[in-house]
């Protein structure tokens, strides 16, 4: 039986260049005016945040944007703060939703909060705007519904200290389901032409060598719009700089269904289009 061309060709496409690849492709083409649209709100919100606060300044900066989870967010925050690299500081940016006072976060000068003065419903910007309140070598995310290890950022410092050619490290994920159900533990070695097609790469457990490279992209994503902004980010990235895989869980990570950015699924990181060329 003669194979169907359309697919046929998906196929090649996908082996070729990858299908994320290929609809960051059309995503931009189709969605630019947003991107600019977007940068201006970043601009204008870390003018107006800068004049409200200082720069914050230590080693390694930890940025946690959030939207209207507070059990979530103080659990977040106290694993960062009590993580055994403490020279750091934690950003928490609320994307506009408020009731920050409602998490019950710990009084501890590394810790900063500010709020958008609108929703972006953006991810990417709302990091963004966390790096660009801060100024350190090393830069961490942690997401509202996400806690780590306490040897989450040690490790991955010494890793990057240890190899000077390398710019970024991610560590493995403990999955876990709503219920506190363990999923599985989540750990690829890094393999660029894989990340083409695979989304396993997630920014919870990446920490990177501050560059101009680490920004993340303004356009708006919502809920079926692939890919997403991590692996979006990291592919960029990894073009000029290298980064390892570091097999050790120091997440815990939780498989959310009512992410307010992702839709998740029990079986992959993040929902996949089989229906256009994205695994099943």
């Amino acid at each position: 039986m003669a194979r169907n061309p359309v697919r046929w060709g998906k196929d090649t496409a996908n082996r070729l260049v990858g299908w994320q690849v290929i609809f960051e492709w059309r995503n931009r083409t189709l969605n630019w005016p947003s991107v600019l649209r977007m940068r201006r709100f970043e601009d204008r919100e870390v003018r107006r945040l800068l004049g409200e606060t200082p720069l914050l300044s230590a080693t390694a900066a930890v940025v946690i944007p959030t939207y209207k989870r507070p059990e979530g967010l103080a659990a977040a925050v106290r694993s960062a703060l009590g993580q055994t690299w403490s020279d750091l500081v934690v950003v928490v940016v609320d994307d506009g939703g408020g009731g920050l006072e409602a998490a019950d976060l710990p009084a501890d000068p590394r810790l900063r909060t500010v709020s958008l003065s609108a929703n972006s419903h953006v991810l990417g910007l709302v990091r963004n705007v966390g790096m660009r309140l801060t100024a350190s070598r090393y830069v961490a995310f942690l997401d509202d519904d996400n806690v780590w290890e306490p040897d989450h950022l040690a490790l991955a410092i010494k890793t990057l200290t240890d190899s000077p050619d390398l710019a970024g490290v991610y560590t493995a994920l403990h999955r876990v389901l709503p219920d506190g159900t363990d999923l599985d533990v989540l750990s690829v070695p890094f393999d660029r032409k894989r990340a083409s097609w695979d989304s396993f790469l997630d920014c919870n457990a990446f920490v990177a060598i501050r560059t101009r490279a680490l920004t993340f992209s303004r356009m708006p994503r919502p809920i079926g719009l692939l890919p997403r902004e991590d692996w979006e980010m990291m592919y960029r990235f990894t073009r000029r700089h290298r980064i390892t895989h570091l097999p050790v869980p120091t997440v815990r990570y939780l498989v959310n269904p009512s992410s307010f950015y992702t839709q998740w699924d029990k079986d992959g990181p993040a929902r996949q289009p089989a229906e256009e060329g994205g695994p099943a």
